[in-house]
């Protein structure tokens, strides 16, 4: 009999699968825009930047830069045929040349076209620009100080009575907390290669999250029609969030030299300047009043959670937005009220950056609870059991949404016992009592996260998908992929709906000339939106091959199942290219464009009421740490996760993106340190003076684990749960375990309230406060 006569075990869904580009990236033959094989004749752009905070442009004398070997021109902003703008949020506010006015250091000027990179890079260095200095501020507090705009309006959730809350409280707490920023730091820098085509069109080959969102910047900048524009990403060596809207200004360059020149246009900036010139992760500033009892229960809290915006505003509205979202965590308030000050700021326009303004939050919230607990001597893992969510009541969050999925209870208990919490909490008391220099802190800290877009329009996304005459199946879908596995789980979704090996599924590169009006790949919904979306193509085409197959072998309907393999018409099984192929002799449409849109997801800004999020995302982490008393070092010796990822469609993909955001919000909360000097330039913009985490500071010990249990409770692609930021939360409790063991100073008297990042610097001054009670 031949093997394929008889159904087959081929099921993906739910397996752990290999990523797959993975042998691509070990053996470096992964292609991304830079190896690329050059169109003949190819120019190369490079940005020159300013060398001012805040000043008036005088003059700008360009003789040497036209001047220099190899430079075939200069683009300004008189040379732009449409809008000198790239603002993602549409305001108008984001140059893509500066005008008369430079609002941060290292905003573009103009840019260099030459023959070589290397060229257009010198000679961009050779331009004299003349300038008039006004006052800049660079932090939240100096533009709060200054009365500094905001970049966009605010955003105020309220849920109760908050005033008569706090006085009837019997404690309180007033406090504020620094939280640091973020470079994204991937590995592949910005850059995009643009071509020319006949008539108004130009391809633009990208390395960004958001294809339809370039498309729609090159069009606007060439004053030109969307559909001229195709955008096309095989792939981005990460992203971030740093590739959302930072690549518009790329692309656009590159584009509106290719057009002006009629020849292939690529740039690429260097580290330094890339990271001197994109947005970052905002820097937040949160001040609090909190009232609660003496069992440690809140009673009422008050926030207000100023942010650096940067000159623009970019996507400064929804990050602090989603701050405000996540300024409960896991925890009920009965009365609460949130603001954001999304400020102006003379620095690059911060950005998206993975958990969104979540992240910041969840840190804020923290805090408080951390006061709380040194305030009434208890572990803070008290606290917030105390004050976690409840399941029928105590439920509703601050933007008036239930939680209607809550399982931070068991996930919270189940991790408490697998890492032995208590006993080791006890044991490290007893340690730090017995030794005067080195200290140790281990902390419990809980994960919720919302998921969807909170812009309620991006909830939605598209997929075309073509079975050819031989079984074969093309995959295109509207995400991107960036590292994080998004196209091998939708490769796995669409093999499991036909039934077939995922080596019959071929994976293509995103673009817009086949998945129109895409969203960005970003808020962890790649998977939920496109996975559905391919999903639904796949069904249409099955709908047609059940039909013909009953029609071919004169069978019901009802008698026709698909199993692995292929069909089973009544008796007989008939093998997936068979059907397929029998399909196209008797002209059945074989390729489909499927559609996806969230269902359930309302919101309305002006009312601070809705429900933004289709689900939510839980988990929790147990941190270990030792300090240096006398040197503010410190290792983190232990971690234990238990995540929540509903029904896995891949493990080995889940486990290495939790690891992943772990070990990057640790480097958030810990060492990655951005900082401006007295003239407004950022001084760590290099990985010399900025530092990601390296192997050797992954804990020794690193237990992840996934509620296997879990299963989304609503009808997500394979039940489901997104899985991409809500991990990077789970380092929080690294800063929680830093602040026990410096608290371990004063005898856990007070709260030693660290700002992050909790550098050893901030670590040895705290050591120095505690010595001081």
């Amino acid at each position: 009999m031949n093997k394929h006569e008889a159904p087959i075990s081929i099921a993906s869904l739910h397996t752990a699968t290999r990523h797959d580009s993975g042998p691509k990236h070990v053996t470096g033959t992964a292609e991304y825009v830079d190896d690329m094989i050059e169109p003949a004749g190819t120019m190369h752009a490079y940005l020159a930047l300013s060398t001012r905070a805040h000043a008036e442009i005088v003059g700008i004398d360009y003789e040497a830069v036209r001047a220099a070997p190899g430079v075939i021109g200069v683009l300004t902003a008189e040379d732009i045929p449409g809008e000198n703008d790239v603002s993602p949020s549409h305001k108008h506010d984001e140059p893509i040349f500066a005008i008369g006015k430079v609002h941060f250091w290292g905003q573009p000027l103009f840019a260099v076209i030459a023959e070589t990179r290397d060229l257009a890079r010198r000679a961009a260095h050779l331009v004299k620009v003349e300038y008039r200095d006004l006052p800049h501020a660079t932090n939240v507090r100096a533009a709060q100080a200054a009365g500094h705009k905001l970049v966009t309006e605010p955003l105020k959730l309220e849920r109760g009575e908050v005033e008569a809350g706090l006085a009837a409280s019997p404690r309180r707490v007033k406090g504020s907390i620094e939280i640091g920023g973020q470079d994204h730091f991937y590995l592949e820098g910005q850059i995009s290669l643009a071509v020319p085509g006949e008539d108004e069109d130009v391809t633009v080959f990208a390395s960004t999250q958001h294809p339809s969102e370039v498309q729609l910047m090159v069009a606007a900048v060439l004053g030109i029609r969307q559909h001229a524009v195709t955008v096309n990403v095989r792939r981005m060596g990460g992203g971030f969030g740093g590739k959302e809207t930072q690549g518009n200004l790329f692309a656009a360059v590159a584009a509106l030299a290719a057009k002006k020149w009629n020849r292939a246009c690529k740039i690429r900036p260097d580290r330094d300047d890339d990271m001197t010139a994109t947005g970052k992760r905002h820097d937040f500033v949160v001040d609090y009043d909190v009232g609660y009892d003496e069992t440690g229960k809140i009673h009422a809290v008050d926030a207000v959670y100023g942010a650096r915006a940067g000159f623009s505003s970019d996507l400064s509205g929804p990050v602090t937005d989603r701050a405000l979202f996540h300024a409960d965590n896991a925890y009920w308030y009965p009365a609460v009220r949130v603001r954001s000050e999304p400020l102006y700021t003379n620095t690059v326009s911060n950005t998206a950056f993975r958990g969104f303004g979540g992240p910041q939050g969840m840190m804020a919230c923290e805090r408080w609870i951390e006061d709380i607990a040194y305030g009434l001597g208890k572990d803070p893992l008290d606290i917030r059991k105390a004050n976690f969510y409840g399941t029928d009541t105590n439920n509703v969050t601050p933007y008036h949404q239930a939680v209607e999925d809550n399982i931070i209870h068991r996930i919270v208990d189940e991790v408490e016992t697998s890492s032995d919490y208590q006993a080791r909490r006890a044991a490290i008391l007893k340690y730090n009592a017995g030794s005067p220099i080195l200290k140790k802190g281990i902390a419990l800290t809980p994960v919720k996260f919302g998921i969807s877009f909170t812009a309620t329009w991006y909830n939605q996304a598209g997929a075309l998908v073509h079975v050819y005459k031989d079984g074969s199946i093309h995959l295109s879908h509207g995400g991107t992929e960036m590292g994080q596995g998004l196209h091998i789980k939708v490769a796995q979704v669409l093999a499991d709906a036909f039934g077939v090996g995922l080596d019959s599924v071929k994976i293509m590169a995103t673009t817009t000339g086949k998945v129109p009006n895409t969203s960005a790949t970003a808020a962890s919904s790649g998977s939920d939106l496109n996975g559905m979306a391919a999903w639904d193509a796949a069904e249409q085409i099955k709908a047609r091959l059940l039909a013909h197959a009953a029609k071919l072998y004169d069978a019901d309907e009802g008698d026709c199942h698909w199993v692995q393999g292929g069909m089973q018409v009544g008796r007989k099984f008939v093998p997936f290219a068979e059907l397929v192929a029998s399909a196209y002799l008797n002209r059945v449409q074989l390729s489909a464009a499927g559609f996806y849109e969230t269902p359930k997801i309302h919101w309305d800004r002006a009312t601070g009421r809705g429900h933004p999020f289709y689900y939510f995302a839980y988990g929790a982490s147990v941190s270990e740490v030792t300090i240096d008393t006398l040197t503010g070092e410190y290792v983190v010796d232990r971690v234990d996760i238990l995540h929540d990822v509903g029904k896995s469609l891949n493990p080995a993909i889940d486990i290495g993106q939790i690891e992943g955001g772990f070990i990057q919000g640790m480097g958030w909360l810990t060492t990655e340190e951005l900082v401006w000097d007295d003239k407004g330039q950022l001084r760590t913009m290099a990985p010399s003076t900025y530092k990601i985490p390296l192997a050797s500071d992954v804990p020794p010990i690193f237990n992840v684990k996934l509620a296997e249990w879990s299963v989304n409770a609503e009808p997500t692609i394979g039940r489901s749960k997104a899985v991409g930021e809500p991990p990077l939360m789970l380092a929080i409790s690294v800063v929680e375990a830093l602040s026990m063991a410096v608290a371990s100073v004063a005898d856990y008297k007070i709260a030693p309230r660290l700002d992050t990042p909790v550098t050893p610097e901030r670590v040895l001054m705290g050591v120095q406060r505690m010595k001081g009670v």
